[in-house]
């Protein structure tokens, strides 16, 4: 009778998109699977909350995890289109600069995303309430240690796995016991972000003034860009608008373990009016209306030369801290984990050395690139210097220069790794 291979078990630390997405993939690999977030309860839709766009690769990936035909296209809009235009501020006009018209993305709400996959695991999976305190490997690191507090009772608990995955966001606490001299570099700009509800008000001017400005919404991903600025808006599903305003400024202070700056109605007021000066009355009167703007501070990190370490692997923004105009960090945290997943899967908890290089020669090439890139795409839209060119103009950008604003520039978009081939046949 041949032996039953002993099942691993992992302890994730963080319950956003990145350690959900662990769940699924070692669950499916066969993994026992404890997920600890310190938030209370499972987020739902939220002033705060934000858009995402999902690549094709993710998309299967969580179509795997989702099981249900047709639940991600019921949750998404599509982004069939990625168009590029330029608004000069004083005249009140825009033109076209790229159109790629076979983009194939999808929008979706960060908290609708969030639950399908949450909703998709067993229940006794995600430990909610449970802050995470610190991590000890054992002398033979044959087993990962996690001290966690439940907030509600103050009471402290472990946790024993084979595995630790880190997915606790680009300010990591368990990256920094590894790196404790890393910093996060800021990009030299923050984002203005909110969603716009229009579903009680579909026919409002604001509403109607839009879409006659910029017709393609609910296929297209519009980045629009000024004098050393830019926007980026699409819709989402169920009536929303989801905008993002990057400004250039010195690197603000941080309070508290958030890149998430709090606003004063002054600060918003002074958004408002600068907006009048720079974009069109019909994308301005979206951001006048929207309802608890907040101020993302834009970080990235050097790529890491490592994302594992014995038994402790980094997942998601914790591996590999990035600023958001590729799309990247979601796209990037699924497939970490579908990789590693697989990695698991095929090398066994006996060889666990060996899945963790695997997932790390597979994840840290593209990754490192993947970062780099969305960083120059981020200072040309900005106007900010990059290496080999002068400061980006989109008034007077050639042609082949507005080319390199193109998503589909992205080193390994459409790249499968070898180990995912089964998966997304």
């Amino acid at each position: 009778m041949k032996e039953e291979k002993r099942k691993g078990k992992a302890v994730v630390v963080g319950g956003s998109i990145a350690g959900l997405s662990c769940a699924h993939a070692l669950i499916a690999a066969g993994w026992e699977v404890v997920v600890l977030e310190k938030t209370s309860s499972p987020p739902t839709g939220c002033a705060t909350g934000a858009g995402l766009g999902i690549d094709p690769l993710a998309q299967k990936l969580l179509q795997s995890w989702l099981k249900q035909p047709k639940i991600l296209d019921l949750t998404t809009l599509p982004l069939t289109i990625d168009q590029n235009q330029v608004t000069d501020g004083g005249k009140k006009i825009n033109r076209m600069l790229t159109r790629d018209e076979d983009f194939n993305f999808k929008a979706v709400y960060w908290s609708d995303l969030h639950s399908l996959l949450y909703k998709a695991l067993p229940p006794e999976i995600v430990r909610w309430g449970h802050a995470f305190l610190s991590f000890s490997i054992s002398d033979g690191k044959t087993f990962a240690r996690v001290k966690s507090k439940i907030l509600q009772t103050g009471d402290v608990i472990e946790v024993v796995g084979d595995l630790l995955i880190a997915a606790d966001g680009c300010l990591s606490s368990i990256r920094q016991s590894f790196l404790p001299d890393l910093k996060l570099r800021y990009s030299g700009y923050c984002a203005w972000r909110g969603v716009l509800n229009f579903s009680d008000n579909e026919n409002s001017e604001t509403i109607l003034g839009l879409k006659k400005a910029f017709p393609d919404l609910g296929k297209c991903l519009y980045f629009d860009l000024g004098s050393k600025t830019h926007t980026v808006f699409y819709e989402l599903l169920n009536k929303r608008i989801n905008w993002i305003w990057y400004v250039n400024q010195p690197e603000p202070q941080l309070k508290g373990n958030s890149v998430t700056m709090k606003v004063s109605d002054v600060m918003i007021e002074n958004m408002h009016e600068a907006a009048d000066r720079v974009w069109l009355p019909e994308l301005v009167n979206v951001i006048r209306e929207t309802k608890e703007p907040f101020l993302n501070v834009i970080y990235d990190s050097e790529p890491l030369d490592q994302i594992v370490w014995d038994n402790v692997v980094l997942i998601g923004d914790a591996a590999h801290p990035t600023t958001p105009h590729g799309l990247r960090s979601t796209n990037m945290s699924i497939l970490d984990a579908a990789v590693l997943g697989k990695c698991l899967e095929k090398w066994g908890v006996e060889n666990l050395n060996s899945a963790l290089q695997e997932y790390q020669s597979t994840r840290l090439p593209v990754i490192s690139q993947q970062v780099l890139f969305s960083r120059r795409l981020g200072r040309i839209k900005q106007g900010l210097v990059v290496p080999d060119r002068g400061p980006f103009d989109p008034i007077i950008a050639s042609q082949e220069e507005c080319e390199e604003l193109q998503q589909k520039n992205m080193p390994f978009l459409s790249d499968v790794p070898s180990i995912l081939s089964n998966v997304v046949k």
